[in-house]
């Protein structure tokens, strides 16, 4: 499963539907509460892929910048995956890239799902009752050197629900620019990613087509 399977031009594309939102600043969780702490990293607004309830379906989202030249992309991400004690192929998931269309090669990659006994995630992720989640923002950097400056980039974020369907997996992002704001702080969002919907693609497809990854 891949981020591109759900957005135009791929097998599962739909359509853009209410399972992604904008998320206010102020806002908690509704599944984790306090624990997974603010779900906005730095202004006023996050973006959530895919919902907060179990239902078997994905959700992608992507944003492309073409010649960037600036000296670092940032991004900052926190995740909740519910444990319905499945194999990791049939588990909610997540998959975040940072793909260099130039060179055609991911850069970064974050893959993690909510397989039973917790071999899916790593030492960013927290437990409670049977969710998987990041408590603190992950906050990942590109430097972008001589070879890498004026190439094409894409970031990619996919959650998905558990393939049988009665468990959900979601993705909280922000802050995807040039520079990494202060948390918390009262400033706009980075204009390269308008996490209000400008060049961002969001679609939404149902997994349960899907018996692997």
């Amino acid at each position: 499963m891949s981020p591109g399977t759900f957005l135009p031009g791929g097998g599962q594309y739909n359509t853009i539907a209410p399972h992604s939102s904008i998320i206010s600043a102020g806002s908690v969780d509704v599944n984790i509460g306090a624990a997974l702490g603010t779900t906005v990293y730095s202004g006023n607004y996050s973006y959530r892929v895919e919902d907060t309830t179990f239902g078997g379906y994905a959700s992608a989202i992507s944003q492309t910048v073409a010649n960037y030249t600036d000296a670092n992309i940032f991004f900052a991400w926190k995740a909740v995956l519910q444990n319905g004690g499945h194999s990791e192929d049939q588990s909610a998931l997540m998959l975040i890239t940072l793909h260099d269309d130039t060179a055609n090669t991911d850069l970064i990659s974050r893959i993690y799902n909510a397989g039973t006994g917790g071999g899916g995630v790593d030492s960013r992720f927290s437990s409670l009752s049977d969710y998987f989640y990041t408590p603190t923002w992950q906050i990942e950097q590109l430097p972008i050197d001589s070879a890498l400056s004026g190439h094409t980039f894409t970031l990619s974020v996919l959650a998905a629900d558990c393939q049988p369907t009665g468990h959900t997996g979601y993705v909280y992002l922000d802050g995807f620019g040039a520079v990494t704001p202060p948390p918390t702080s009262n400033v706009p969002e980075p204009a390269s990613l308008a996490l209000v919907g400008l060049g961002l693609a969001g679609l939404v497809a149902s997994r349960r087509r899907h018996k692997s990854i």
